[in-house]
């Protein structure tokens, strides 16, 4: 016989739900609600209402599109008081203006996700990899071919890249 789930069956299962909808933590949701953290987690993968889930979706595209909106409300002010600012031939304030779109733009550019302003390592030339790489080298001395065969493999990397704000090269 198959067990009710203990959420699907919990007076407060609408907060419950809610709450994991909210990304509220799921030991957070357990400890608040006398459940076990493997329970929340079986109803949240089998249990949640796929339309409950498809409704936080669409609010969070609601809510990115509105963001857009008013940034590019904000950009069309700006623009507004910079040609006002040239036309009163006041510098200082079309400067501003200036600065302001500029930055404007960069925020458009970021949630357009043209521009990715991680920061970039390069390994090769980290003095942490260099140390690290001579005494792999070093500790290696006693056998050349496995020690030729390191150093070929450490050089073959120059060429990749990788992912997550990392550069090999």
């Amino acid at each position: 016989m198959t067990r009710v789930c203990t959420v699907c069956s919990h007076e407060n299962r609408a907060g419950i739900d809610f709450a994991l909808l909210s990304g509220t933590p799921l030991r957070t949701i357990a400890d608040l609600n006398g459940l076990t953290h493997p329970s929340v987690i079986r109803h949240r993968e089998n249990h949640l209402p796929t339309t409950l889930l498809k409704a936080q979706e669409a609010e969070e595209i609601a809510d990115a599109d509105n963001l857009l909106a008013e940034i590019r409300d904000l950009q069309r002010k700006t623009y507004g008081i910079l040609e006002k600012a040239e036309a009163a031939e006041d510098l200082r304030t079309a400067l501003g203006a200036i600065r302001e779109a500029r930055g404007n733009l960069e925020l458009l550019a970021k949630l357009a996700q043209l521009i990715d302003d991680r920061p970039q390592i390069n390994l090769h030339i980290s003095p942490e990899w260099l140390e690290l790489r001579a005494v792999i080298v070093t500790a290696l001395d006693a056998h050349p071919e496995a020690q030729q065969s390191v150093l070929r493999a450490i050089e073959g990397t120059h060429a990749i890249e990788g992912t997550a704000g990392v550069k090999h090269g």
